[in-house]
């Protein structure tokens, strides 16, 4: 398995992935989630992809073609330095994480996190940060595994 940085050819395969991330929010959330639509278009996720403030790393097999994904993950780098409140930090915020259905249980999951968390480490990022949705148990336990712990708690009331 090889972790690298998603290319525009991979852009299919990211449609796949974000279309399951897309079922597992609606199945928890039908109220806010609508399911078979695209979080993205193709000309947006291009764009995601070639900017250095958002990297898309994806796990791929070793003979795999473009496209053919085991995993994503979508970062986005969160710069402080001009807050007039917060210290002046670099964290990296993964925005989304998502191991294939058919490849869960293979310890992909880990090693791509691992390979952003290593590329955090190198880009001398301050930390890592992520946000779980509450309905989706599975990827709690599997950021607590990774040694993730709680920094802030979203709430609401539905009216």
């Amino acid at each position: 398995m090889i972790c690298r940085r998603a290319i525009a050819q991979d852009i299919p395969g990211i449609h796949h992935l974000l279309d399951q991330v897309l079922m597992v929010h609606y199945a928890g959330r039908p109220d806010l989630f609508k399911p078979n639509t695209r979080k993205y278009t193709d000309e947006e996720l291009a764009q995601i992809i070639a900017d250095d403030d958002s990297p898309v790393f994806v796990a791929v097999d070793e003979d795999a073609a473009p496209g053919e994904l085991l995993a994503h993950c979508f970062c986005q780098v969160q710069d402080f330095s001009g807050s007039n409140n917060m210290q002046p930090i670099r964290t990296l915020y993964i925005d989304d994480l998502c191991v294939d259905e058919a490849c869960r249980g293979r310890h992909v999951g880990s090693a791509l996190y691992d390979h952003v968390i290593a590329f955090a480490r190198e880009g001398g990022f301050y930390n890592v940060t992520l946000n779980v949705w509450s309905c989706n148990p599975n990827a709690m336990a599997f950021y607590e595994s990774r040694g993730l712990l709680p920094y802030k708690v979203g709430m609401e009331k539905i009216l």
